[in-house]
């Protein structure tokens, strides 16, 4: 260890955070802020002498526990050495405690307070997590308020960001658990695929060439009816306000960190869910999920397993806003079947255009069409029209172009950029286009 407080950014799932560290070990880890200026100018706010170095092995062990944890990977924190000199004795007895917790699992304030010896102290208890200076190593996520609700957490993003550590960890601990054998695998054997497309189709062999291998990745849900309540939440969102949304909505419930139960939509109130940031009609699709679900008519991800394509669309669909376009996302990023096509995507269409129309856009019988000949696997050429679509997006991204005004007295000349017109208020029809590429890539 050094001598001096240092401190040092390093990259993780939930982005980037800081670590700040001394001769007696850790002082403090930052969870990200709005960006990397943010985070050091907190963790500067918070330790006013520290200065940016290099961090020693031992602190370098621990950032790479903590980007590994972050991961969803088996890694403990247990043995990092922390700085605890300037910690009140009834805080490190807390945060002794919390390091006990393992990851997946989760306790109350009121469980702490028992176990620090000071029964009916759980409000203190929230008071020493909440001037937690160790985030990741002290876990105070992983402790909630009474009944399991989430309760509060100081860092950046509030709640939101509590959800997605306790998600991540709950996921590696099995409170996402299998729902049938190959459960988070893909259905099909990808270089078979790819194999398979590169053959039926020249034009798509050199965009599978350009693009390079396919790295397509299934996303996990504790049950069809989390995915479908998380898909509603996203539609016409752009990530990050559907993302703090569909937070909000898992606050409103105890124990509902990957999502609420068809049993607790159920219950609650029109006011509480238009309180997460719903709007009128997401909150009346998730009533009547809810309401399917609880009548058994929406499938289990078991059931859904067993069912072909077009029944599963068909049994969905029947729920109020949920449409084919919203099932065929299920079908690929979270069931894994090979061969969806789906036509009506913007971004598949888009990538159709750039890879076989010279950057015009087809009709969906045009996609259809030539998709006749990448069966059994349109879910992988769908991908790779996705990515066509971005490398003609970053293509057509033009310049900003700058004028400079003459030197004037000695100084530099100073950049401009040149006037340009206004640009008109989009329509409806485009700022719908617009929100539906967003999802589209939020999905893929």
């Amino acid at each position: 260890m050094t001598t001096e407080r240092e401190f040092a950014l390093f990259d993780t799932a939930i982005g980037r955070c800081g670590v700040a560290w001394g001769s007696r070990g850790i002082v403090g880890v930052q969870l990200p802020e709005g960006g990397d200026r943010a985070t050091r100018d907190r963790l500067r706010a918070r330790f006013p002498d520290v200065q940016s170095g290099e961090p020693p092995a031992d602190v370098q062990t621990a950032i790479l526990d903590m980007q590994a944890l972050l991961r969803g990977e088996p890694r403990g924190l247990d043995g990092v050495v922390l700085d605890l000199e300037r910690v009140p004795p009834f805080h490190r007895r807390v945060y002794a405690l919390a390091r006990s917790i393992p990851p997946g699992q989760t306790h109350s304030y009121g469980d702490i307070a028992e176990k620090v010896g000071s029964p009916g102290s759980a409000r203190a208890v929230g008071q020493a997590l909440g001037k937690n200076p160790f985030a990741i190593i002290v876990p105070c996520h992983r402790v909630l308020a009474a009944g399991g609700r989430v309760g509060g957490f100081s860092a950046s993003g509030g709640v939101a960001t509590k959800l997605r550590m306790l998600a991540i960890e709950g996921a590696r601990q099995g409170s996402v658990k299998a729902q049938f054998e190959g459960d988070g695998a893909f259905g099909f054997d990808p270089d078979a695929a790819i194999a398979h497309l590169r053959e039926a189709d020249p034009d798509l062999r050199r965009l599978i060439d350009a693009v390079g291998p396919f790295r397509m990745q299934l996303k996990q849900t504790p049950s069809l009816f989390g995915a479908l309540v998380e898909a509603i939440v996203y539609q016409q969102l752009t990530g990050r306000a559907a993302a703090t949304i569909h937070s909000r909505l898992c606050a409103l419930f105890p124990r509902a960190h990957s999502g609420p139960s068809a049993e607790q939509i159920s219950r609650a109130t029109e006011e509480q869910l238009r309180s997460a940031g719903l709007s009128r009609a997401k909150v009346l699709a998730l009533k009547d999920l809810a309401a399917k679900a609880k009548a058994k008519r929406i499938p289990t991800l078991a059931e859904a397993h067993r069912l072909d394509d077009e029944h599963l669309i068909e049994r969905l669909t029947e729920v109020r806003g949920i449409g084919r376009w919203t099932v065929e996302m299920l079908l690929m990023f979270r069931l894994g079947r090979p061969d969806v096509l789906p036509v009506d995507d913007y971004g598949v269409r888009k990538g159709f255009g750039v890879a076989f129309h010279a950057g015009e856009m087809p009709g969906k019988k045009d996609v259809a069409a030539r998709g006749e000949r990448w069966k059994p696997y349109r879910s992988v050429a769908s991908w790779y029209l996705w990515r066509a679509a971005e490398r003609g997006k970053a293509a057509e991204r033009p310049k900003t172009p700058t004028s400079a005004k003459p030197a004037k007295n000695g100084k530099p000349a100073k950049l401009r950029r040149p006037k340009t017109a206004k640009r008109a208020t989009p329509k409806p029809a485009k700022r719908a286009a617009a929100k539906r590429r967003t999802a589209t890539a939020r999905a893929r």
